[in-house]
């Protein structure tokens, strides 16, 4: 251990909404505990959390079509939205408990009301809709979720979609008023301006250099401040790993066992934003259609309305596109500095299994603007180029790893927890469903870092997100109630009974 260390009880890696969401958490449950936090830019919220740099979708599985798939008997598997779902309450919950609590102020200011959608054109794709819609609204996370096919129903609900339409091609839609649209970038500052005034040591412009293991158990990160070069060295009992892309260099560095025969694939994002008034104003959902045949699941296309800074917008994509950053901020040199003897078979696995992934996107980033316009028409026959303009959206490193199902070199997609055996360190690899479920997430890492200490916690966990160890679907009563109670603490009710 260096002599000039500075310790600490926890660090928190990345200012983003997954450390704002552990660092509240255990500033409620041990408030004396010394909390660090390190972020290499000048502010929280800046990468993945960016409300640029996402959809701003709150993940509950209630028009993802890729949360549910269809059997070789032709049903509908249901579970992975019913767990989805169930996840993103948890988040409702504690946010609740923050505005409630005087924590953070202002909802309106991170998350709205809005209709989710799901949106399929074909006969094939209308009646594993159809099938969807009748395997999820017999369940009470997904009650009050309707569907049609019928054209003046589909105009009512999507006129931007709907006007100039001239396929007779099959289409359908189901319609959910429950969604909504959350600013991840607003929330985690939100949470960060509160953990300030908690004495929690939030250090911007530092990045993390190095992570060891001391002789006596301890993490030790060298990290250098990015304004006058220098280093320093600081020590925790815990660290948490919270970087975005940037979490799997980090996590290799560590030379935990866990750490092993893990790779990350990076994928850019592109979006189509509209701002013209007259056309923002014919649409107010999320609208999710279904991944074209041979493409990832990330690459779903949606329509989204978005509110930002009180400014109302449309979003269409994504688009994906190839760059070898683990970070929209990162270096180019992110992906090759990644492989390491124990994952170079998992990444060249990966390589041979992804061919059809490695074609995609080099179609992707081949697409000129027009054709995207494209891909835009037909969603909105209407569209007018001079409407749209491209954002370019975050970085996401999607992992890589060996697994029983799929062997050697299994691309995942999703969110994946890493722990070290003995709970002294955890890291955040993965993307979507993500900061929706950060509560979820924030919980799981209490439960195997801190196995000491969460039967003491509990009572407070409850007080916090009521359901807690319970589940939502097995107690419509206690969904209800909790649903309603949100719906007044975060504002969405009477939020949403004015849009309407």
């Amino acid at each position: 251990m260096s002599n000039n260390s500075t310790k600490t009880d926890v660090i928190l890696i990345g200012a983003g909404v997954m450390s704002a969401t552990l660092g509240s958490l255990l500033k409620e449950l041990v408030p004396e505990w010394k909390v660090t936090v390190f972020e290499k830019l000048a502010k929280a919220g800046e990468e993945s959390s960016n409300e640029w740099n996402n959809a701003g979708t709150g993940h509950s599985a209630l028009c993802e079509l890729n949360y549910t798939s269809e059997k070789a008997d032709g049903s509908i598997d249901i579970s992975k939205a019913i767990q989805i779902n169930e996840q993103f309450q948890l988040s409702r919950q504690f946010w609740s408990y923050l505005v409630d609590s005087g924590l953070i102020r202002n909802p309106q200011d991170f998350i709205m009301p809005l209709p989710h959608m799901s949106l399929v054109m074909g006969e094939d794709n209308v009646t594993f809709l159809k099938k969807r819609f009748e395997a999820l609204s017999n369940n009470p996370l997904f009650k009050g979720m309707e569907f049609s096919e019928e054209p003046g129903k589909m105009m009512e609900w999507l006129p931007l979609i709907m006007e100039g339409r001239t396929s007779d091609e099959p289409i359908a839609a189901t319609k959910i008023d429950s969604g909504t649209d959350v600013n991840f970038g607003a929330l985690t500052n939100m949470m960060f301006d509160n953990l300030k005034t908690k004495n929690v040591d939030i250090n911007y412009n530092h990045t993390v250099e190095d992570i060891k293991r001391t002789s006596d158990g301890l993490w030790e990160l060298k990290v250098r401040d990015l304004d006058n070069g220098k280093i320093e060295y600081h020590t925790a009992k815990f660290v948490f790993i919270g970087g975005g892309g940037g979490s799997l260099p980090l996590l290799q560095k560590t030379g935990i066992p866990e750490s092993k025969h893990i790779g990350g694939f990076p994928v850019s994002g592109l979006f189509m934003v509209c701002n013209n008034p007259e056309v923002v104003a014919q649409h107010h959902a999320k609208v999710y259609g279904k991944a074209k045949v041979g493409a990832p699941p990330m690459s779903v296309p949606h329509l989204d309305t978005r509110f930002i800074d009180n400014k109302k917008s449309l979003l269409f994509g994504p688009f994906a596109g190839f760059s070898p950053k683990f970070l929209k901020t990162g270096s180019m040199f992110d992906l090759l500095g990644s492989v390491k003897p124990n994952n170079v078979f998992t990444m060249l696995a990966a390589g041979a299994k992804e061919m059809s992934l490695t074609k995609y996107l080099i179609q992707q980033v081949m697409l000129s603007n027009e054709k995207r316009m494209d891909d835009l028409r037909e969603f909105i026959p209407n569209a007018k180029t001079e409407d749209w303009e491209i954002v370019v959206a975050g970085q996401r490193v999607q992992v890589i790893k060996d697994t029983e199902a799929g062997g050697k070199g299994t691309l995942q997609f999703g969110t994946e927890v890493v722990t070290a055996e003995d709970g002294s360190i955890a890291a955040l690899l993965g993307a979507s469903p993500g900061a929706s479920t950060a509560v979820h997430v924030m919980l799981e890492i209490l439960t195997k870092c801190f196995p000491e200490h969460i039967k003491e916690w509990e009572p407070k966990i409850k007080e916090m997100i009521p359901s807690y160890g319970l589940s939502l679907m097995d107690n419509p009563e206690l969904l209800d109630e909790l649903h309603a109670s949100t719906d007044q603490k975060l504002g969405l009710s009477e939020k949403y009974a004015q849009q309407v």
